[in-house]
């Protein structure tokens, strides 16, 4: 590790450990909707009246409801509609995570770049996740989905502030170096401060301990499964782990040699939750 990165990485976490790391702030729809899910009463057109006051995620929603995955013979062109298709909960997970994509936005260029392909990446793994949840659990796939979209969120105060640093900016190398070893400490700091539900808060911190073994499948295993099948076929050093010895596969009950994208039905599935969600 590079002397400039090993800086870095202690100023942030010394940050994290007094509490003085600024931690984004979810977009103020998103906390609407949030604080409408927990309203046990809450009807679709309350909901709806919340989501469309936000003209970008309703758009985001309609086309979600008429995708390939979840589309019906009727074409549905109303937010009202799409909330009773999808039921309150799907919806509210859903427009969580669509909100998401506002923050991962920055002055500078480079900043910028890195971002966007944190977020691009974050909605390949969401649209796996979605795929694997729905062939091979009874969990609900748009927490999944959800899990899939912030794992990566505690990149976000890092590329805040390599923004605010140049020499950082600069050093691409040792800014990858960073974010790859302190990114789930913070993302895991982000969803606690944000009152995220434990199940969905733990993936942050937990996906990349590969020895990790829980007593029952949950999310963490989802988003651990598909992160590793984004990188089969490229060289990321992921791939040449030994994924037999990994316990998520067991858990989903999937063969560690399998490529999910050869089979056809669940291939057709991960496409069509990806491009759901760009």
């Amino acid at each position: 590790m590079s002397k400039l990165a090993e800086k870095v990485q202690q100023e942030l976490l010394r940050a994290i450990d007094n509490d003085e790391l600024v931690l984004p702030t979810l977009p103020e729809v998103a906390l609407r909707v949030r604080e409408a899910a927990e309203d046990p009463d809450i009807s679709i057109q309350d909901l709806a009246k919340v989501i469309g006051n936000d003209a970008a995620l309703t758009a985001r929603i309609i086309k979600v409801v008429n995708s390939p995955l979840l589309r019906t013979n009727k074409e549905i062109t109303d937010l009202q509609m799409a909330i009773s298709r999808l039921g309150i909960n799907y919806t509210c997970n859903l427009a969580t995570g669509l909100a998401m994509e506002q923050m991962f936005q920055a002055t500078s260029d480079v900043v910028d770049r890195k971002m966007r392909e944190v977020w691009n990446k974050s909605t390949e793994i969401a649209g796996i996740c979605h795929a694997l949840c729905r062939h091979y659990t009874r969990l609900a796939p748009d927490q999944a989905t959800l899990a899939g979209l912030v794992h990566q969120i505690g990149v976000l105060p890092i590329l805040t502030y390599a923004e605010e640093h140049s020499e950082l900016l600069a050093d691409s190398i040792s800014l990858n170096h960073v974010i790859e070893r302190i990114h789930p400490v913070i993302g895991d700091r982000i969803l606690k401060a944000w009152d995220f539900p434990a199940p969905i808060a733990a993936v942050p911190g937990q996906h990349l301990d590969f020895s990790r073994d829980s007593a029952k499948v949950d999310y963490v295993d989802i988003v651990q499964v598909a992160t590793l099948q984004s990188y089969l076929g490229s060289q990321h050093p992921y791939t040449e782990l030994d994924w037999a010895t990994i316990p998520a596969f067991a858990k989903l009950g999937l063969d560690p040699k399998a490529d999910v994208k050869e089979d056809e039905d669940l291939s057709a599935a991960m496409e069509a939750a990806m491009s759901m969600l760009q």
